[in-house]
């Protein structure tokens, strides 16, 4: 097997459990390998480290697969890997529905594979685990018995490694739509047509997160709990109005949500289960909307949705100004301003605004454009969370650091003029897990924070 010689000046990446070497790393190159191929990988000194594959076209040169030496991908290595993935799965994530193979994380770097029941959607990202298609495929039947496998690799970065981008069935007949179950709820995917594999599993124990924020705003519309005597009736317990009336709206006590890139509308499923009085679901795609409006549909919430297509950046600015201007137009001296015109549709506020965007940062040189992004998106957010309510927010853009991500809200709500208390801090969910000095697996922050203006 050929050999790759690491230079003695390199990062010490390999030892601290980081898989890749890059171009710049590599002294020398014994042997004549072939794209592709495993490689056997040792520091200056000719001390072994790690077996992984070859792509001198890409800048990341290797991709560790084993601290041991390894002849062959084959069938047995990949159904050895697949089942120690299943088992971890199986350990933390209730259901069959999660994602089952995380690249670098479950030590198969350039493999991405999406579990919808018996349904699998794979991702081929690099050379060396295209090449080894046949053999993942017969892995994954042998492991997890799927009736069908779709390849979705019709992703950009293939093109890094000299790869086209392709999808379409590996195995069986997929269908193209596939209906799974999230904490309870269900959830319609489009495999052909969704965003990267159809559905983002990372943040589905931060969608359950926001259960606590969904009731407990009855009170401040004057409803309150009374006891009531129905005629020939004891007494109990019901929701009564300022004006002494029973309120029998079921969802007396919920919050008002704005969901902003809903994508499949996950976070508006769980707002309406855990108790939302009325939920707004923006996304700018129709598709996604259509997909979310189904979702919505399926699980029986229709009366409590909204669907907005529109850019999420104007229509919050709409929403703002719409506000500003009421506010000018306010009594004053017991007068109303009627000067000041008003914003067609602006102005409205919710308890719950939630933010969670695609990524703003996918090189390190986007960060400072994607902090303005940030800092925009949250800013006119947190004008529009009523007092005392709450914003949900995330990042999952790698390069867009937590540190820097909290600073830029941070900034934001100074302009905003609110005062912030953190409730939730969260990563990635458990079938995403995170290697210790890989910090290109720790990309997902998502944030619950309550808000407040400086009036207290």
């Amino acid at each position: 097997m050929a050999s790759v010689i690491l230079h003695k000046s390199r990062k010490k990446r390999l030892e601290q459990a980081h898989p890749w070497v890059y171009k710049n790393e590599i002294e020398l190159v014994e042997g004549e390998p072939e794209p592709g191929s495993l490689v056997q990988i040792y520091d200056h000194r000719r001390k072994f480290l790690t077996t992984g594959y070859y792509n001198p076209a890409s800048q990341i040169t290797v991709r560790a697969v084993s601290y041991r030496p390894l002849d062959k991908m084959d069938v047995e290595f990949f159904t050895e890997r697949f089942t120690e993935c299943l088992h971890h799965r199986e350990r933390f994530v209730p259901g069959d529905a999660y994602r089952l193979v995380y690249g670098e994380a479950d030590f198969l770097p350039g493999l991405i594979v999406d579990r919808f029941a018996d349904v699998l959607v794979v991702q081929l990202l690099t050379l060396g685990m295209d090449q080894c298609r046949k053999e993942i495929v017969e892995a994954l039947v042998k492991v997890v018995g799927p009736t069908a496998i779709y390849e979705r690799s019709d992703v950009s970065i293939r093109e890094m490694e000299g790869l086209e981008q392709v999808k379409g069935p590996l195995y069986g007949e997929a269908p193209r739509y596939v209906t799974i179950l999230e904490n309870g709820l269900k959830v319609k995917v489009d495999i052909e047509q969704g965003q990267k594999t159809g559905y983002f599993f990372d943040q589905r124990e931060n969608r359950a997160s926001i259960a606590p924020l969904m009731t407990g705003w009855g009170q401040r519309s004057g409803i309150e709990l009374k006891e009531v005597a129905e005629p020939g009736e004891a007494p109990k317990l019901m929701p009564v109005n300022s004006n002494g009336k029973v309120v029998t709206f079921p969802y007396w006590d919920g919050a008002t949500v704005l969901e902003c890139f809903s994508h499949t509308g996950s976070f508006t499923l769980h707002a309406c289960k855990y108790g939302a009085k009325k939920v707004t679901c923006l996304d700018i795609s129709e598709h996604a909307i259509e997909s979310a409006r189904v979702n919505v549909e399926l699980n029986g919430f229709t009366d409590r949705v909204e669907f907005v297509v529109a850019d999420a950046f104007d229509y919050l600015r709409s929403q703002v100004k719409g506000l500003d201007d009421r506010n000018r137009r306010g009594a004053q001296d017991g007068k109303v301003d009627t000067s000041v015109k008003m914003t067609a549709g602006g102005g409205r506020t919710w308890d719950v605004v939630i933010l969670d965007p695609p990524a703003f940062a996918k090189t390190r040189s986007a960060v400072k454009g994607a902090c303005r992004g940030y800092k925009e998106i949250n800013l006119q957010g947190l004008k529009l969370v009523n007092e005392g309510g709450y914003l949900v927010t995330a990042s999952c853009s790698y390069h867009m650091r937590p540190d820097l991500f909290l600073q830029t809200i941070q900034d934001a709500a100074a302009d905003a003029g609110k005062v912030l208390r953190l409730v939730e801090w969260r990563a990635a969910g458990k079938d995403h897990p995170q290697i210790l000095g890989v910090d290109e697996g720790h990309y997902l922050k998502f944030a619950i924070f309550e808000v407040r203006s400086k009036t207290f």
